[in-house]
């Protein structure tokens, strides 16, 4: 087995890019999601190492100190720090000429050629998902003979091998936490509306819905949810809990967890019996009585993806939902206790002024209790980005759809709404949610009850309002 270094290379300041945090950007307020994916091959390759250089704050120098051990290194890549992890791969073969050196993630599984091209410093690429194509990389294998491989070949060709076939055994995959345990500070690890720490992991891969803008199900994970057994979800948790005594609330990271709502439910009775709080994320469409049974059993949070308030928009991104549904599952969620975490996206195909207003006004009548206002970004390989480019809607200037600080931008304009327009309603909703009266009294009345949440909402709100004075700034 090769001695291997998985990397989250070190970026822009506050860079949240592993795969849970959908959007790989800097946050309105600091936070960080797991790099689970790559744990998740780690966990494959016996006495690998996993940094996270970022929330660690590990610099490009001590890596490239510790890679004159290493024989291969694979790092995680995505389209906002594609430049960025070049410049790592460059660094690390000028400080070791021998390395080997392969990128996953979304990027490079849709754009395997362009990527390899972009620099001789990248030996390979492993195509969607990449757990056992690594693995065979580092035991070894003639790369010629790797499923899911791309690569350059000894005379500088560059080769792509046949696709690798979705993993159906679920239970195949060793347990994540392990790596954590070995290779992670999780107190590094915040995001807003979970408790801290948390720790997120996935119990299954793909999703059902269609979202034409969402990244994972059409580029790596697929549009059929396959899971692991509970009894192996189960297990993995009360190991965690066990060796991370610490951790407040376990997060499952899959799409959507309540796609399959039978299997949601007996987990959620294991964890009931664990004695574990936890949350997930979840369409806005889950019967009432399935979230009782989770709601009984440990679950404290959903995040939910309403998107926008508007219906036309949600029939344009194949979203699958209906306003009057999502109002039931949200009215259901807060008599039942459950806390909302609701997530909008700015800018979508058919939005106008009046579409961006229609959903502030509903987002304050449902009311979550935290909201995440991201802007539409078209990542390559989803419908969306085939249907801005054929449109017209995204400029080759904003194709890397972040700033040069790490900040989203707003990619798309439409011509009846500019860019600065989607840019500036994002403020503009944070300020009408959050400076509502019934919404102030909610924080101030979740800080009385807590010492601990006093300080991280007073350190949150400085964030927030320091990142929005930084938007300002922003050129489009």
């Amino acid at each position: 087995m090769m001695r291997t270094l998985f990397l989250q290379a070190p970026s822009y300041d506050g860079f949240d890019g592993g795969a849970g945090s959908r959007y790989q950007a800097r946050r309105e307020i600091r936070s960080f999601w797991y790099p689970t994916w790559l744990a998740q091959a780690a966990a494959l390759v016996p006495d690998s190492k996993l940094i996270d250089a970022i929330p660690h704050g590990v610099s490009l120098l001590a890596i490239l100190h510790e890679a004159r051990d290493y024989e291969l290194a694979i790092l995680h890549t995505s389209t906002p720090s594609f430049a960025s992890d070049v410049r790592a791969v460059e660094a690390l073969k000028a400080a070791n000429p021998a390395i080997r050196i392969g990128l996953i993630g979304a990027k490079v599984a849709v754009e395997p050629e362009a990527s390899l091209e972009s620099s001789n410093s990248i030996d390979f690429v492993a195509r969607n998902e990449f757990d056992f194509t690594v693995k065979e990389v580092a035991e070894g294998k003639d790369w010629k003979d790797i499923e899911g491989l791309s690569y350059r070949d000894r005379a500088g060709v560059i080769r792509h091998n046949p696709p690798r076939a979705v993993l159906e055994d679920m239970d195949r995959l060793p347990f994540v936490t392990p790596v954590y345990k070995r290779d992670l500070t999780i107190e590094k690890y915040f995001i807003g509306y979970l408790k801290h720490p948390y720790m997120s992991l996935y119990t299954g891969r793909g999703c059902k819905s269609r979202c034409t803008f969402c990244l994972w199900p059409q580029t790596v994970g697929g549009h059929r949810y396959r899971t692991r057994s509970v009894d192996n979800v189960l297990e993995e948790i009360a190991w965690a809990s066990r060796a991370f005594p610490q951790v407040k609330e376990f997060f499952f990271d899959d799409d959507t967890f309540t796609d399959d709502r039978p299997r949601a439910e007996a987990v959620a009775r294991g964890l009931g019996r664990l004695g574990i709080t936890w949350s997930c994320n979840a369409k806005a469409n889950v019967p009432r009585e399935t979230l009782k049974v989770m709601r009984d059993n440990g679950l404290r949070l959903l995040l939910v993806g309403y998107e926008s308030g508007n219906q036309q928009i949600l029939h344009n991104i194949k979203k699958g939902m209906r306003i009057d549904v999502a109002r039931a599952f949200t009215k259901n969620c807060h008599e039942l206790g459950i806390t909302i975490h609701g997530t909008f996206i700015l800018g979508l195909p058919g939005e106008t002024k009046e579409t961006i207003e229609e959903t502030i006004r509903f987002a304050a009548e449902i009311n979550p209790h935290t909201i995440q206002v991201s802007i539409a970004a078209p990542y390559p390989g989803t419908y969306l980005h085939r249907q801005a480019l054929e449109n017209g809607w995204l400029d080759e200037a904003n194709a890397g759809l972040i700033d040069s600080r790490g900040v989203q931008i707003a990619p798309l304009h439409y011509p009846h709404l500019s860019h600065q327009e989607i840019f500036d309603s994002v403020e503009d909703f944070y300020r009408r949610f959050y400076f509502r009266a019934p919404k102030i009294a909610s924080i101030v009345s979740e800080m009385v009850m807590s010492p601990d949440m006093i300080r991280r909402r007073l350190r949150e709100g400085i964030e927030f309002f320091h990142f929005l004075r930084q938007r300002h700034g922003v050129a489009h």
